[in-house]
């Protein structure tokens, strides 16, 4: 015991020196950057985004798209523009500017074709509809364009969805720090209109889905500040009705503005290039779309 006593005074010394030391390197660690809100939300919407792109690989899914018409060749309103994206190389986008100048901005978002010919008449088509918006298709494809379910396939295999999360975070950021952001897509396009409405936060004002993967992760739709109107087809197997059923649960549960609009169709039923066009259930779908963003 007496020793045990005599050697604590020589090891104060040696105790004191290390805590010095270890206070000096826990000092010297460079901070952590904070996450920031839509950084954080962008991470969290990756498993619905990779399971689309599983499912959009396959030929199951390509089997519900059959090649699309040649569309029309009146003439076009917009233009293509480019515009920075944050960690990569600029991003394409087709733009028609509103009459006047105007914070409201519709991100229109292709299919699971690319920036097509259809996509830009059906963003001229809003813009006449609306007037005062200014209208932004985004080519989440980096200038990729599919003409057949094949090469389509091939694209979604090779898709990079962090690289889209980035472009629709861009899109955002060209619009404006005070732009009203709106959002309108089909299939794939349906599942990132959500999405941007997730992403855009308290910018939001309307999103428009046509079809397309649902998120049901709670976390994520607590994120979505405005209403949300879809419109499905009861003979769908992509999103199938029971995913939209699940979906229209989870955001009433969360107490989230969605109206759901069902149509006896199938997939990509509001796609006049598409062999299953459905031009009634497309007209009144449009009519209530239209509605849907003057009314916001």
């Amino acid at each position: 015991m007496k020793e045990r006593f005599t050697l604590l005074p020589r090891l104060l010394p040696l105790i004191a020196l290390l805590s010095v030391g270890w206070i000096g390197w826990k000092t010297a660690q460079p901070a952590r950057p904070m996450i920031d809100r839509s950084t954080a939300i962008a991470c969290l919407s990756m498993e619905t985004l990779d399971a689309y792109r599983t499912e959009a690989s396959t030929p199951g899914f390509a089997a519900m798209h059959a090649v699309p018409r040649k569309a029309d060749t009146d003439p076009l309103l917009g233009t293509m523009i480019r515009f920075p994206v944050a960690g990569g190389p600029e991003a394409n986008a087709y733009f028609v500017p509103a009459r006047k100048k105007s914070k409201k901005w519709l991100i229109v978002v292709q299919e699971w074709w690319g920036l097509n010919e259809n996509i830009k008449q059906e963003a001229d088509k809003y813009f006449n509809a609306l007037g005062d918006m200014n209208v932004l298709a985004v080519d989440m494809y980096d200038g990729r364009v599919a003409a057949t379910p094949d090469s389509a396939m091939k694209i979604m295999r090779s898709a990079d969805m962090n690289r889209m999360t980035a472009i629709v975070r861009a899109a955002m950021e060209h619009a404006g720090d005070k732009a009203a952001i709106y959002s309108v897509g089909w299939c794939f396009g349906g599942m990132w209109s959500l999405q941007t409405a997730i992403l855009a936060g308290e910018k939001g004002k309307g999103s428009v889905m046509f079809y397309g993967r649902p998120e049901n992760d709670t976390e994520k739709l607590k994120s979505i500040r405005c209403d949300v109107i879809g419109f499905f087809g009861t003979r769908d197997r992509s999103p199938s009705p029971a995913m939209v059923d699940e979906f229209e649960r989870s955001m009433t549960t969360l107490g989230k503005s969605l109206t759901i609009h069902r149509y006896d169709a199938g997939h990509g039923f509001a796609n006049p290039s598409n062999p299953n066009f459905n031009r009634e259930a497309t007209e009144d779908s449009f009519a209530k779309a239209v509605a849907f963003l003057k009314a916001h």
